[in-house]
């Protein structure tokens, strides 16, 4: 089987996109990751640039890594300077990587306006930097940038600077698509070309400027490219890079090329979302693969046919990238959604269909009133236990005021709630910087001595969303909230033309379904919910 090399370069050109920020301890912790799963190399950064690569690199060398080689970005040497004189190469040789990643100019156009600098200069540039870089013991890789408009404009000279490259000893060169506008047929064509006339492995680096990063590393591997550069999510500059959580299972499953060792290839999600934490970003939903929604089915006629088998409407297993199977309920639904959704949560399918298209038409109707329950399972869940598994609520709302309060300018809210808990009636209070954090506040403390476990549950996400924007302050809202408790989060909702009552309905959902997931308890206990035991999100 054919074997290619995975550079990640997240802690580097992923740093460059916009609100993406890692702390020096958080790319060491990336790095881990990634050199646990198997990847072969790690970009930690550009040690002459910042004091925060700077720091990467010194924290690094306390860590022995058991597969990834760390590599030191950089530039060539400046114009008319010796390569020792050259700062940016003396930070790569100090930061002792094993390898140096250096960049240089390929396209004429960016030697003479960019550079400012002789075409003959250039190449004395990328030679000696090369060699230098080689004389400290370094492994070193050749980014050529703008490589793929280098050649198109000036092919003599592009395929020079790779020369140059090559004679410094480099052991990689890889061909940068820098302005991410090339075509994958071009890509593949000006590949295949330099590997029929170089004798240096090559590598492929492609931005997203045309939404075909991962189509042009693949274009790249079929044309002879052993090496390929991408990050986590596809993080990066503009639009971003060739996003690695699409390359690395397209290599395996798509082509039968080796990368990562095939027990990696299941974390390849969880690897996804680890980096987005740590990016302090949210998942996107639509990514393939290893998005949330990369395996939901929501057409009626596609889930009739899921039921028969799933290769009817998915490519591959979900499971062999670590992600899960979804099936989606709403207007747009037939009854085999709901069959589908009574398999997965083990409710019984002895319910007869009229019963079935009933809780249908109802769950439609509710659509059509505001609720959405695609992004609010734990809600749907919760009906249909509530109308066909004789699930009974924890507790409930017996009575409820919100007090609010401007004093000098600030405002004040204060929630008073009296619940009904197992026979037991709670009346309780609590302030918070808002009538919703009051209310949730309440909520909780009513309930606390009753469901403890409720203390590891949080909010992580509270949106709001006008339906009829045409009826002003009194419209329509749906209150979407998402809720954790450090393993799995879930989605309630509520709709009202009062925002509190909306956020009052998720709310309610957000910590019933939270008890829900818990394992069943002695029914004995009062302080134990007799749910239903939830391991999996």
């Amino acid at each position: 089987m054919t074997k290619v090399e995975i550079y990640d370069t997240t802690l580097r050109d992923g740093t460059q996109g916009e609100g993406i920020s890692f702390s020096a301890k958080d790319k060491v912790k990336i790095a881990l990751r990634l050199d646990k799963l198997g990847f072969h190399y790690i970009e930690g950064g550009w040690p002459g640039s910042n004091p925060k690569d700077l720091r990467f690199f010194e924290l690094i060398k306390e860590h022995r890594l058991k597969n990834a080689r760390i590599c030191a970005f950089g530039s060539t040497r400046k114009p008319g300077i010796a390569p020792s004189e050259d700062e940016n190469l003396m930070q790569i040789v100090r930061s002792a990587a094993p390898v140096a990643t250096i960049f240089g100019k390929t396209w004429d156009f960016h030697v003479e306006y960019a550079l400012l600098a002789t075409l003959e200069e250039n190449l004395k540039m990328i030679k000696e930097s090369v060699a230098f870089l080689r004389h400290n013991n370094m492994e070193v890789f050749y980014d050529a940038e703008h490589f793929f408009d280098g050649y198109k404009a000036n092919p003599e000279y592009a395929m020079a600077t790779l020369q140059a490259a090559r004679d410094g000893g480099a052991a990689r060169i890889i061909l940068c698509d820098t302005n991410g506008g090339s075509l994958p047929g071009e890509i593949f064509e000006m590949v295949s070309q330099v590997s029929r006339t170089l004798d240096v492995p090559l590598g492929i680096h492609c931005h997203n400027d045309s939404e075909l990063a991962v189509a042009n590393t693949m274009a790249a591997v079929q044309a002879g490219a052993i090496q390929v550069q991408g990050t986590i999510n596809g993080y990066g500059e503009r639009c971003g890079n060739a996003n690695l959580c699409s390359v690395i299972p397209n290599l395996a499953f798509k082509c039968g090329v080796a990368s990562l060792p095939e027990e990696s290839l299941a974390e390849v999600t969880e690897l996804s979302r680890f980096v987005s934490e740590m990016a302090n970003m949210h998942p996107m939903n639509n990514q393939p693969y290893v998005g949330g929604s990369a395996f939901a089915h929501k057409g009626g006629v596609h889930v009739s046919a899921l039921l028969k088998n799933p290769r009817t409407y998915e490519h591959i297993e979900p499971e062999k990238v670590g992600n899960r199977r979804r099936v989606l309920v709403s207007e747009l639904s037939g009854l085999s959604n709901l069959l589908y959704k009574y398999r997965e949560l083990d409710l019984g399918l002895g319910l007869e269909k009229e019963d079935n298209r009933k809780v249908l038409e109802e769950l439609k109707e509710l659509e059509n009133q505001g609720y959405q329950f695609e992004g609010a399972e734990g809600s749907f869940e919760l009906r249909l236990r509530k109308a066909f598994h004789g699930y009974k609520e924890p507790f409930s709302l017996e009575n409820l005021k919100i007090l609010i309060e401007m004093r000098d300018g600030t405002v004040y809210s204060e929630a008073i709630i009296k619940m009904n808990v197992n026979g037991q009636v709670v009346h309780t209070a609590a302030e918070g910087n808002g009538p919703v954090n009051a209310l949730d506040n309440a909520l909780r403390k009513a309930l606390e001595d009753f469901y403890p476990d409720i203390a590891g549950m949080y909010l992580t996400d509270y949106k709001v969303r006008v339906l009829d924007e045409k009826d002003g302050t009194g419209a329509v809202v749906r209150v979407l909230v998402e809720t954790g408790d450090g393993h799995c989060s879930w989605g309630t909702v509520g709709v009202s033309s009062n925002i509190i009552q909306a956020s009052w309905e998720a709310l309610v959902d957000s910590i019933a379904y939270g008890l829900l997931r818990l394992e069943t308890k002695d029914e004995g206990d009062p302080k134990k919910i007799t749910g239903v035991f939830r391991g999996k999100c």
